[in-house]
């Protein structure tokens, strides 16, 4: 049985976008497939990796769970929408410079609920930095690495705010 398509109109990176969808497809698939943002990985496709993650309206979510026509008029951000070309974000630039990387399939989900912490709390603590990245899970690099980016991230963050 073929679902239903649906005009699904949303802002996609700052940019607002219209695409004709079915019913049934899901916003990670929506993503890479359709608007070929291939950043948020598709992984355990249950939402308990958060590999897929990317930001609606400014909260994290997992894109593998999600409907694409939750997405209806909201702000969708992904993690191509950080860099400004070859400039890294602050954050991606700490992911690196403390060792938070290694085979980055996690990496992208990590950086954008790192996103999502920090513009809710500019300088969190190791317990807040814990629960917000609770959702997000790491085979390679052990999460001190991560806790360390986050903290790099926030300092350098708080940095630019003070010399602008």
């Amino acid at each position: 049985m073929n679902a239903t398509m649906y005009e699904l109109e949303l802002t996609l990176n700052g940019k607002k976008v219209k695409d004709m969808i079915p019913s049934d497809m899901l916003l990670i698939d929506y993503l890479r497939n359709v608007r070929l943002l291939t950043g948020s990985k598709k992984a355990c496709g249950a939402g308990e990796c958060g590999a897929c993650t990317v930001l609606m309206n400014g909260r994290p979510i997992y894109s593998c769970i999600t409907l694409a026509l939750q997405a209806q008029g909201k702000e969708i951000e992904t993690i191509e929408n950080l860099s400004d070309g070859d400039t890294l974000h602050p954050i991606q630039e700490a992911y690196l410079d403390a060792g938070a990387v290694q085979c980055g399939y996690c990496t992208p989900g990590m950086i954008m609920s790192t996103k999502a912490l920090l513009q809710k709390e500019p300088q969190p603590g190791t317990q807040c930095i814990k629960e917000a990245m609770a959702g997000n899970l790491c085979r390679c690099t052990g999460y001190q690495q991560i806790i360390e980016a986050v903290q790099l991230a926030s300092e350098r963050m708080e940095q630019r705010r003070r010399d602008s």
